[in-house]
């Protein structure tokens, strides 16, 4: 079903659809085979039972809509965000702008508690809050990216959960805060059109709507809210690996007019000096190579170079 849009560019369309949502208590061959087709159809999916705990789910929750609802003054006191720390409506340093707070940490805990010393009054409580849930939500991301591995029957089912489990994983987790915009009758664009370079992105959010991907251009579909689960989508370098059989969905986060909507996210990232290239399962006579290989530095690199909806796949093809 397609309806007429509501967002801040009326050429474009919302289109209602069902997305992928899988039970990780299914059988772990029927799931590997739901993951792998929501992959290759959306580069996206939303999962269920997928053992988080609650309490590390609420606890960091608590901790960032404390931090979230102090004043602007004393937020600025954990910033500015380069890269990591808090940021206010710009969004990296080529021009974006959105109707977003945030904070982005690296995921490793010295980082994480030293920077939560600018952040919180009781440091110690929100570096715990912020370490235990990236530790568990790494945990479900390396379950997902064995079982997609099994699904794609790559002999090394490692192949890609070892990229974000290594010392030098370059993971980054992010929390984002949209506040309502109830002075403007429509949406606005909280965080912008765009892709996500790392691996795998595991992100849960509020019971307030806003995030949307695009299957194709001009299209939109909106993710339903649903705090009990974590949407998943494709990043650049899964999409390289699997040498373009993944799709990395473009998508993006509008405000709401009613409500504050805040989610919080899980890049994971390989190493910096990590080569990524296309596993040999993924290349046939049939499908050719397509991406030339690279390392995770010189595609970060680039990234950081260009806006937020910039195409990066294209310097990195093989024709």
């Amino acid at each position: 079903m397609v309806v007429a849009s509501p967002n801040p560019n009326g050429n474009e369309k919302i289109q209602l659809v069902d997305l992928p949502v899988i039970d990780l208590s299914l059988p772990r061959s029927v799931v590997s085979k739901l993951i792998v087709k929501a992959c290759e159809g959306f580069g996206f999916f939303m999962v269920i039972n997928h053992g988080v705990p609650k309490e590390a789910i609420s606890r960091m929750e608590e901790e960032s809509l404390a931090f979230f609802s102090k004043t602007a003054s004393v937020k600025q006191r954990a910033g500015p965000a380069n890269p990591f720390g808090y940021g206010s409506k710009n969004i990296g340093h080529n021009g974006d702008m959105g109707e977003v707070e945030y904070l982005l940490f690296n995921t490793d805990k010295a980082s994480i508690a030293q920077r939560s010393k600018t952040i919180s009054d009781d440091p110690t409580k929100f570096s715990s809050a912020v370490s235990d849930y990236i530790e568990a939500v790494r945990e479900l991301a390396c379950e997902l990216l064995e079982v997609i591995a099994e699904g794609l029957w790559v002999p090394d089912t490692s192949v890609f959960s070892r990229l974000i489990t290594d010392v030098e994983s370059d993971s980054v987790f992010r929390l984002n805060y949209y506040p309502s915009t109830s002075s403007s009758p429509t949406s606005k664009i909280g965080f912008g059109e765009h892709t996500d370079p790392q691996i795998l992105t595991l992100l849960r959010s509020n019971d307030v709507g806003g995030l949307q991907i695009s299957p194709q251009d001009g299209v939109w579909v909106p993710v339903p809210s649903d705090p009990a689960a974590f949407c998943v989508n494709v990043g650049d370098a899964l999409q390289a690996m699997t040498n373009g059989r993944f799709v990395s969905v473009r998508h993006r986060a509008l405000t709401n007019s009613f409500k504050s909507r805040m989610s919080m996210a899980l890049f994971s990232g390989p190493p910096l000096n990590a080569t990524l290239k296309s596993l040999p399962e993924m290349v046939t006579p049939e499908n050719p190579l397509v991406y030339k290989p690279f390392t995770w530095a010189e595609y970060k690199k680039k990234t950081c170079s260009l806006r937020l909806g910039d195409s990066r796949f294209n310097l990195f093809r093989t024709s």
